[in-house]
């Protein structure tokens, strides 16, 4: 697939006309009509209108439109793909690799397995595992089995599992090792609910059934017909697997997701990225995550070969494995942008002065480039497009240069120096993040979705990629942007709630009517609970969530998230969040990047001990923070003058061993301010 970010040298500016999803409104691209007002009609819904690329991708994938279950797809890749490597898990408790042929027998065998130990249609299992083909395969052959599975990471709450297990009314229970049957410590009533428990990993603990005892029960057994009854016009209504919201406040919600929706997934997933049979796919996000799992699903779907990594080892795989295709999550990229920063540093300095200037002038040609071919969230002028275009011509022989010579070394040094579709989900790009990976050559491509929807809705596009946006709708879903108190329907670029409709979308919580009525209205419309407003062209952007804003004493709405990534884009910050509810001004609980701070302190006059003066932090470097901070916010397009800070206070990180961050690396926003409640009443003078 072309990127315009490798190579393509500005020529005349393109047309209006390559705007795609929802219809052309007008000339400016913002639905506005040559008075610049938005006419009544331009209410901003959008539904997805194909783009020749997407057509023959879609066509691509025909093989998935003819399935009823997930499952079937194995004996269509044992057939077409068998000798192509399928999976590989080099860093598991027990390292395996299968090409398509044996993966597929070893899931027929498991599936042969599971019937004879009882496992009916209609039954659900508990499975709590860590990625490994251990658990795609116990994932797939229950499927295959007629049953779902209720899944969950084996590093989640004791008391989270235990609340799964019984929710879920799981007839069995298959588990990672026997650490976690022992956390588990099942009372003898919850173990007599259950016909059996199974560990992957490991010696088996007493009374619980092991991965080979497992493959040994196939023995004389016939595998479940993966066609027999099992057509398409019972996909929608066949229950896959139970995943639960990991939720940033109260008990996760079981999400029951049906074959149908996940079928829709491997199907138009190829309207992102269509990679070929053999294609190399490092997988590091949990494989319980929905946005994880269709991806996978997807990307076996189309041949790939998937390795698996750990956070720990992803560094190490990275060239290891030259991925072309990644889906992770904004902290990932991150933290890559952070090892370039730390190597570059550890550079002579008339290389970091070398690179600096060619980054400079990448990210410049860039973002020159975008605003010509009108790529940007607001609609430019013709006059201000041939600007940049100008500008975008002028810097295009240094930028030319770099990415002929600098760039692809710097890029296999990050992540192989192969990839071409990275797709980032669970949460923003920062803009400082988007921004470095656009000047090196990369095309972040962000996705949005939820559990409930499988997850993913839309995505931005190599061809069509607006930073900032969330990219356009998937085939055969709409989006339509609401009022959250009236309900009534908005225009163009008003920001209101989002609602998305469509194949994916799940048809309700398990066992709760009235939360899935909350939710999910008649018309099969789903209340995403997120801020957002449409563009022109489909593309869908998230402007905060609509429970996490914060209502100053003025009245004045603040959405904490686009403020938070323009603070976290400092050197100075390593995470941040935002307070004020109820205040007059906000206030920022700020994690420290002590690289950064100390020397810019003593850049100040200030000298300060490695502590940074403990908590909340030296008097003196407050204030300076608060000023630094303050004119990063005031520097923001479209910056308010509510949108600045009453004080700062240093806090401990957030993370997930200590409650404060999801699995999916999103902020517990209760958590951390009851945690942190004393700097909080320091910053406003409590």
């Amino acid at each position: 697939m072309r990127q315009i970010s490798r190579g393509d040298s500005p020529g005349l500016i393109p047309g209006d006309g390559e705007l795609m999803g929802s219809k052309m409104l007008s000339d400016d691209g913002m639905g506005r009509n040559q008075g610049g007002q938005i006419p009544p009609a331009a209410l901003a819904r959008a539904q997805w209108h194909p783009r020749s690329q997407e057509l023959k991708a879609l066509a691509g994938q025909a093989h998935v439109a003819a399935l009823g279950r997930v499952d079937q797809i194995w004996p269509w890749l044992d057939l077409h793909h068998g000798d192509v490597l399928a999976v590989e898990a080099p860093h598991a408790a027990h390292p395996e690799q299968f090409n398509y042929r044996d993966l597929a027998a070893r899931i027929a065998r498991a599936a042969a397995a599971f019937r004879k130990l009882g496992i009916v249609s209609g039954d659900v299992v508990a499975l709590f595992a860590e990625n490994s083909p251990r658990w795609l395969v116990a994932d797939q052959a229950l499927m295959r089995s007629g049953a779902a599975d209720a899944v969950r990471g084996a590093a989640a709450p004791i008391e989270e599992l235990h609340y799964i297990l019984a929710d879920s009314g799981a007839k069995a229970l298959v588990v990672q090792n026997a650490d976690l049957c022992s956390k588990l410590a099942l009372t003898p009533e919850q173990r007599s609910r259950l016909s059996f428990v199974l560990q992957l990993e490991g010696e088996p603990s007493e009374g619980v059934l092991g991965w080979e005892d497992l493959l040994a029960a196939a023995e004389g057994q016939q595998a479940p017909d993966p066609t027999q009854g099992r057509g398409q016009e019972t996909a929608a209504a066949t229950i896959a697997t139970i995943l639960y919201t990991s939720g940033t406040t109260g008990k996760p919600k079981g999400v029951p997701l049906s074959h149908g929706n996940l079928l829709h997934q491997m199907r138009c997933l190829a309207c992102v990225a269509h990679p070929s049979p053999g294609s190399a796919v490092l997988s590091v996000l949990p494989i319980w995550h929905a946005y994880e799992r269709s991806a996978e699903y997807y990307f076996f779907s189309c041949a790939c070969s998937q390795s698996y990594t750990t956070i720990k080892q992803l560094k190490r795989d990275l060239p290891r494995v030259r991925p072309l295709v990644m889906v992770t999550v904004p902290r990932l990229w991150e933290a890559v942008q952070v090892g370039f920063n730390d190597a570059l540093k550890a550079m002579p300095s008339g290389k970091q002065r070398l690179l600096r200037l060619a980054l400079a002038n990448s990210g410049a040609q860039r973002r020159a480039w975008r605003q010509a071919r009108n790529l940007l969230l607001a609609p430019v002028r013709p006059l201000s497009r041939l600007q940049a275009l100008g500008e975008a011509t002028l810097r295009w022989p240094l930028h030319g240069l770099a990415a002929a010579l600098l760039w692809p070394k710097v890029l296999k040094q990050l992540c192989g120096g192969q990839l071409r579709f990275p797709i980032n989900g669970g949460g923003a790009i920062a803009p400082h993040v988007d921004s470095f990976f656009e000047a090196v050559g990369i095309e972040l491509l962000v996705g949005y979705g939820l559990t409930e929807t499988s997850p993913v809705v839309s995505c931005r596009r190599p061809w069509r990629n607006i930073r900032g946006s969330s990219g356009p709708p998937l085939p055969e879903t709409e989006f339509r942007i609401v009022d959250p108190e009236t309900g009534s329907a908005l225009r163009l670029g008003q920001r209101g709630l989002v609602m998305v409709r469509g194949p994916q979308v799940m048809a309700g919580y398990l066992g709760k009517p009235e939360a899935t009525a909350k939710v999910l209205d008649r018309e099969g419309w789903f209340d995403t609970g997120d801020l957002g407003m449409l563009l022109a062209d489909g593309s869908l952007v998230i402007t905060g969530r609509a429970k996490d804003t914060i209502v100053l004493s003025s009245g004045e709405n603040i959405e904490p998230g686009p403020l938070e990534e323009a603070l976290v884009a400092s050197p100075l910050v390593e995470q941040v969040m935002l307070v004020g509810q109820d205040e007059r001004q906000l206030g920022a609980l700020v994690v420290p990047s002590r690289d950064g701070i100390l020397p810019w302190a003593e850049q100040q006059g200030l000298r300060l001990e490695d502590d940074l003066g403990g908590s909340p932090g030296d008097g003196e470097l407050l204030r300076l923070l608060r000023g630094e901070l303050n004119r990063l916010l005031a520097q923001r397009s479209g910056s308010r003058a509510d949108e600045r800070l009453a004080g700062v206070a240093l806090v401990e990180p957030f993370s997930m061993e200590n409650g404060l961050l999801t699995q999916t690396l999103k902020q517990r926003r209760d958590r951390i301010t009851s945690r942190d409640a004393s700097a909080i009443k320091l910053i406003y003078a409590r």
